[in-house]
């Protein structure tokens, strides 16, 4: 449990300073007047930072495909009948992520003292959890159905992770192809590059012009290229540095969503999470304001979530959630067009399940036509890169041969 440092003043008028280990800052509160004190001042006290050697590496976030099992480990031991602090410590010994299984045993500590399970977890696990797995638990645990609960979180966290594993798999092979084609681009200029300037001096000749070129970014390469990598490094940390903003981080994600080829995967990603998300939120009992409010804080592209969370003020009022959506004008037609059917219906929860399974599909497959597209344009991108060093390595000899 957290600590909370205080200053209050005793039944007798002495002053007290201290420190009070409780759950929230209203326990404390509540603590220390049961023992006659009048609270002055009184903060969370941080934790002791963590050392270098001593940080994790690496992501902070829970993984999906990890969560997925952990939530199915709790839905079969909810359904046996076991009680819920022996269920919390039982998962959490068998769970072999170091992280998952850290927060489960401090869950175990709160729940045993009588804290609910969804508070736990966002006590414990705030920022490594995802907030619909949290608000998820915390609707089961509310309408005491929190096995289905966790069946739900399951089968989300499942189809999350092999939707996001497809489309990386899909985009490494472009990827490493690129970095590789680069590399032995760079080692070409680097290394076998001055062999032949050396050669190409000794003929006292001149050299055609394409072949100056390549000499010239040949012998910027050897001399420069600690100055090439600071650059690419600077305009790396500086996009990041931007990304941080919020103007910086809106601009990207509007950026995502027009890319050529990759904008399409983008706009079918989102709305595969929308659909996804806000079943999962519905059929576990959410209302469908605090759902939206939810699952606009699960969405990748940041420019999707915030016209998502645009749309709790027109519900509030009573409209559609398909109307609101209309009128972002972001969102592809067939998703909107399908959620007003289920608004008006009545089917929300189902129609969104159905619609969610379409754009998974429409996920892989954009991906993959997406790396149908992609290797073409890198392929005629490094042939003309490569045919052009070629040809500059070659027209020397030419010229020489024309001359004899």
């Amino acid at each position: 449990m957290p600590n909370f440092k205080y200053r209050a003043l005793a039944p007798d008028g002495s002053r007290l300073n201290g420190v009070i280990e409780a759950y929230d800052e209203f326990e404390a509160v509540d603590r220390l007047k049961q023992n006659g004190a009048i609270i002055e001042a009184i903060a969370r006290v941080d934790e002791q930072k963590v050392g270098l050697l001593q940080m994790q590496i690496g992501s902070q976030k829970a993984k999906e495909k990890e969560l997925a099992l952990m939530c199915s480990q709790f839905a079969i031991v909810l359904k046996a009948g076991m009680p819920i602090v022996r269920c919390v410590e039982l998962i959490a010994g068998q769970t072999s992520d170091k992280l998952l299984s850290k927060i489960l045993a401090e869950v175990a500590e709160d729940v045993a003292g009588g804290y609910g399970l969804a508070q736990s977890f966002e006590n414990k696990g705030s920022k490594e959890l995802p907030t619909s797995f949290i608000e998820t638990v915390r609707a089961g645990e509310e309408s005491g159905t929190l096995e289905v609960s966790f069946e739900k979180l399951h089968t989300y966290f499942d189809k999350s992770s092999k939707i996001k594993a497809k489309v990386k798999s899909a985009m490494m092979y472009p990827i490493f192809l690129l970095v590789i084609s680069v590399i032995v681009i760079a080692i070409v200029l680097t290394v076998a590059m001055p062999v032949f300037i050396d050669m190409f001096v000794s003929l006292n000749t001149e050299l055609p012009a394409p072949t100056k070129l390549l000499i010239a970014v040949s012998d910027f390469m050897a001399a420069y290229w600690w100055l090439l990598a600071i650059i690419i490094a600077g305009g790396i940390i500086a996009l990041k540095l931007w990304q941080r903003t919020e103007k910086g981080r809106m601009a990207f994600a509007r950026f995502q969503l027009k890319m050529p080829i990759l904008g399409n995967v983008a706009l079918m990603k989102g709305s595969s999470q929308f659909a996804n998300t806000m079943a999962t939120m519905l059929t576990s009992g959410l209302s469908i304001v605090r759902a939206v409010v939810i699952c606009s804080r699960t969405l990748d592209n940041y420019f999707l979530s915030t016209e998502l969370a645009k749309t709790a003020a027109g519900l509030e009022e009573g409209r559609p959630l398909g109307w609101c959506m209309q009128r972002s004008e972001i969102f592809p037609d067939l998703l909107v067009e399908m959620t007003s059917v289920g608004d008006e219906t009545g089917s929300l929860e189902e129609t969104l399940t159905t619609i969610g399974e379409y754009y998974d599909s429409e996920t892989a497959i954009a991906s993959e036509r997406a790396l149908n597209s992609l290797q073409p344009i890198i392929t005629v991108v490094l042939g003309v890169v490569i045919g052009f060093i070629v040809i500059s390595l070659y027209l020397p000899m030419f010229t020489m041969y024309g001359a004899m």
